[in-house]
């Protein structure tokens, strides 16, 4: 058997780097949701991936001390929501920031909630539940899943933006002229 030497660990980590460091990872941005009993909760999440293409997987995961912990505990099952680039203002309403005034509609595929409107959704029973550290990743096996056309939401450095085309800025901003 091979065995692998590795560096020891580090003592302490920087905890402000190493979220300067993971924050230099784009991602799109999730609408997490589920229904404990009668209630439905929400939260965003940027750690979503998919799992596995056979059986179709997805994870995501979540801080052990977050509400929505409990609920996904509880209901054994989730619903993901691919923000839209025009849905930034649901990032920070359910990221502990919530505008009492917005009215966020919600709808149900096999008892498992989703945002109404989305780049993306699909719903998902858990199959699986990991801890890992102060985060537990939940393992669900897709049951529903829908596209639309709206572009996404993407979230790096703390900020949100939006996809464009390489190249396209350039033809944008700098019309090719033509000259005879």
């Amino acid at each position: 058997m091979n065995t692998i030497e590795r560096d020891p660990p580090l003592e302490e980590i920087d905890r402000a780097l190493f979220r300067a460091v993971m924050g230099r990872f784009a991602t799109g941005v999730t609408i997490i949701t589920t229904k404990a009993g009668e209630v439905t909760r929400g939260m965003t999440a940027n750690a979503f991936m998919s799992g596995s293409l056979v059986p179709p997987l997805c994870i995501i995961s979540v801080a052990n001390r977050a509400h929505m912990h409990g609920a996904l505990l509880e209901s054994g099952k989730f619903g993901v929501s691919i923000l839209s680039e025009y849905q930034e203002s649901l990032a920070p309403h359910f990221a502990g920031k919530p505008d009492m005034g917005m009215d966020v509609k919600f709808r149900e595929t096999n008892g498992i909630p989703t945002l109404n409107e989305f780049a993306a959704c699909l719903t998902a029973e858990t199959v699986a539940v990991y801890e890992c550290g102060d985060h537990t990743l939940f393992i669900g096996h897709i049951r529903h899943m829908e596209a639309a056309s709206s572009p996404p939401l993407l979230y790096h450095a703390g900020r949100y933006g939006t996809l464009v085309e390489k190249g396209r800025i350039a033809d944008d901003f700098f019309p090719i002229t033509e000259f005879w």
